[in-house]
């Protein structure tokens, strides 16, 4: 009798029909599952029994932070039944995750000071499976868990959306509470009629009577996201694919554009906007049942360090003894600089100088919060066809992360960031540019002298804070730029003129002070050389098949493949700094290349372009520091310092020497200058432009005209050199004979 006195409802499963024993079914099993998810959080440990999941719920309580992070991979180790569930019906499950994520989390925290509520628990979701790129996301998945990789490239405004919401009639002003609305980008579709009786009233309801109650709205943050499939994964010659991202709660602003990202999120679909009115019915009806693709974020993995696929790249055993075994090699050096661009003959100081590039030095953060960059900017300047835009596309491929540009094609904010309208919802968005997108990598630049100054300004900030600032439409921050800069430009006059001096150099000293090294590239005639470089070329053209056929490489020279990992490894797995005796070699050599002893130094330093200062010096230091990284040394010894000034010299020193003074021609003194100065004019007062003249006429001429010992010196010197011959058939338009 004691049942009667609950005054519940007895009924036999008999008499059920088949809907209400579908729905009793599904509450116990739903109840069933939440219990189940409940004790993983209850009771998860990694066998010290250290409860994982319950501590972390309590000290994120504690903090205000109303959310939990929790593996896949844990889960499917306590329950594989559960995790199978929860990857193919996200949707559902993640709903009762959190439901029971919120009840243990009531548990844990009790008893609360201010009686409260529990916080509503949001889960997020971590995952050791392989993420699959853009490209593979194919219709089979739709309403599953997905991982992926990409760049952020654009980030909304943080916006509000109810997640229940209340209506009132504007005929009966009755008001229906509590309607629940699902996650993601789906909407409410409002009822057209209303739902009270209406029979037997003076005023009946009109059509779309509802209205939403703002006030009485509960909702969320929400952010939309725009994320680029990484630049590997694009095949050759192809545009890279986007996907939109809808984030909320806690996950909003937890990445800027420019981030490299994991995503595991909820591939889901939301409704085609309206055919607009100048589309035919039978263009309107086709959009019916199409519906676009977008990814509900339920976790974010961010590569914070900016290196990209290089910290992330994995690593067997075997290999890492392999790195290790070449690192301690004596010869590592010269083999990395044989294996960069092996099917471009000579350039040896160039390629290393490349190699330092792509290794770097170390970034250091300072106590007062200021960093130093630890990338290694690199110029290649001089005549066309000395295979330099072949180097830029080849440290692209080799490279952790490259991104390839042209100087002509290339914007201030297609380099570094631009602002945009968002055409949904006429809010302003940033979208990263090139070096935003190479965070972590290289950003070689093609033509740099065909991009327009203020263009090329842009980069100033980038090159050297490797920061990029934005302050445009209401829009104020700063993105992240953590990448070298390999770019490549002719000198003023199409070819490097050896009489112009640094007018050959059409670039502000600002600019060229933020390159560590600048080489001038000049394209010499030279019959033994040139015959060397032409039997190179035809052995290319010749054996190219063979070498993409066997894949095998040649000269001791290292693949590609391996070259690249290797670079990723050393990048990630060492930092040297400088030791004690190299940072005292150092500081003296400085002092003397910003000095000098030599008599005509002054005089360089006065008129050339590329200034010597305390960047030059930092530059040094960076090239010490990646010479050190190849051999995964910790620290830079005086060996890698003097290979490092060697560099510093033949590459940057050297440019900026290149002049009227010295260079080419050899002349070192003012005295000299102007002796070679009046022997040109008295050479154009008597022979006529245009004649055939001999060498013999004009040292005969010459020496009547001056008896000078040092004039007499310069023109035998010129004669030796071949200056003679050059300047006057180039400079002067004779024709020696």
């Amino acid at each position: 009798m004691a049942g009667f006195d609950d005054l519940g409802v007895f009924f036999s499963e008999n008499l059920l029909t088949e809907e209400e024993s579908n729905i009793t079914s599904n509450n116990v099993n739903t109840n069933a599952i939440r219990r189940r998810f409940k004790e993983f959080l209850r009771q998860y440990h990694c066998g010290d029994f250290q409860y994982k999941y319950r501590n972390q719920l309590k000290d994120h309580y504690i903090l205000q932070q109303y959310w939990i992070e929790v593996s896949v991979n844990e889960l499917q180790h306590f329950d594989d039944d559960l995790a199978d569930k929860l990857n193919k019906s996200p949707v559902e499950y993640l709903k009762l995750f959190e439901l029971a994520a919120t009840q243990v989390a009531d548990e844990v925290t009790r008893p609360r000071s201010d009686n409260n509520e529990v916080n509503h628990i949001q889960v997020m979701l971590t995952s050791d499976a392989n993420a699959i790129p853009l490209r593979e996301l194919k219709s089979e998945v739709i309403s599953r868990l997905v991982k992926l990789p990409g760049i952020i490239i654009a980030a909304s405004n943080v916006r509000a959306k109810a997640t229940r919401i209340s209506l009132q009639c504007r005929g009966c002003r009755e008001i229906v509470n509590d309607l629940n609305i699902n996650a993601g980008l789906e909407g409410y579709l409002l009822p057209r009629k209303c739902n009270s009786d209406q029979t037997g009233r003076a005023v009946k309801c009109p059509i779309d009577p509802y209205f939403i109650l703002p006030d009485r709205c509960q909702c969320v943050d929400f952010q939309l996201l725009k994320l680029q499939e990484v630049p590997e994964s694009v095949p050759h010659g192809e545009m890279p694919r986007h996907l939109q991202l809808y984030c909320d709660r806690y996950l909003c602003d937890k990445v800027v554009p420019g981030n490299r990202v994991t995503i595991v999120g909820i591939y889901s679909i939301k409704k085609v906007a309206k055919p607009s009115k100048s589309n035919g019915p039978a263009e309107g009806k086709s959009n019916i049942g199409i519906r676009m693709p977008y990814l509900r974020v339920v976790g974010i993995h961010i590569d914070t360090e900016g290196s990209g696929r290089a910290g992330s790249m994995p690593y067997t055993t075997e290999e890492e003894q392999l790195f290790r075994d070449l690192a301690s090699s004596p010869n590592i050096y010269e083999r990395i600089a044989r294996s960069i661009a092996p099917s471009i003959y000579g350039c040896a100081d160039m390629k290393k100088a490349i190699a330092c590039l792509l290794f770097s030095g170390s970034r250091k953060k300072l106590p007062d919060g200021l960093t130093r960059r630890g990338d290694i900017n690199i110029l290649l300047l001089g005549d066309p066809g000395t295979a330099k835009s072949q180097l830029l596309k080849f440290v692209e491929k080799v490279a952790p992360i490259g991104v390839y540009t042209s100087g002509k094609g290339s914007s201030a904010a297609g380099l570094t960031a631009s602002v945009v309208r968002d055409p949904s919802s006429r809010n302003f968005v940033m979208e990263g540019g090139a070096m935003v997108l190479a965070d972590g990598g290289v950003v070689c630049i093609d033509e740099f002298d065909k991009m327009r100054e203020d263009d090329r300004v842009a980069i100033h900030e980038a090159m050297e804070q490797q920061t990029i600032s934005i302050a445009k439409a209401g829009i104020t921050t700063t993105l992240n730029s953590r990448c070298s800069v390999l770019a490549a430009a002719n000198s003023v006059f199409g070819r490097w003129d050896d009489t112009k001096a640094d007018q050959n150099i059409d670039f502000m000293p600002t600019i060229l002070a933020r390159f560590d090294m600048i080489f001038i590239v000049k394209d010499e005639h030279n019959e033994k050389r040139d015959a060397t470089i032409a039997k190179h070329v035809m052995d290319v053209h010749i054996n190219a098949q063979k070498t993409v056929e066997s894949e095998e490489s040649i000269e001791g020279e290292m693949s590609l493949n391996m070259l690249k990992k290797f670079i990723a490894y050393c990048r990630s797995k060492c930092g040297p700094r400088l030791s004690g005796p190299a940072a005292e070699k150092l500081k003296k050599q400085y002092v003397q290349m910003r000095n000098g002893n030599r008599e005509h130094e002054h005089e360089i330093q006065k008129r050339s372009a590329i200034p010597i200062t305390v960047r030059q010096l930092e530059a040094i230091i960076r090239i010490s520091e990646s010479l050190a990284k190849m051999q995964l040394q910790p620290f830079v010894t005086e060996t890698h310092v003097e290979e490092a000034l060697r560099l510093f010299t033949v590459s940057t020193l050297k440019a900026a020497m290149s002049g009227d003074l010295s260079g080419a021609e050899g002349f070192t003194t003012e005295e000299e200058h102007q002796a070679m100065l009046r022997i040109e004019k008295q050479i154009k007062r008597r022979f006529p432009i245009g004649s055939q003249i001999s060498e013999q006429s004009i040292i005969q001429d010459m020496a009547k005209q001056f008896s000078g010992q040092s004039v007499q010196k310069v023109l035998y010197c010129m004669i030796r050199k071949g200056e003679l011959q050059h300047r006057l058939q180039r400079k002067m338009l004779y024709r020696i004979k």
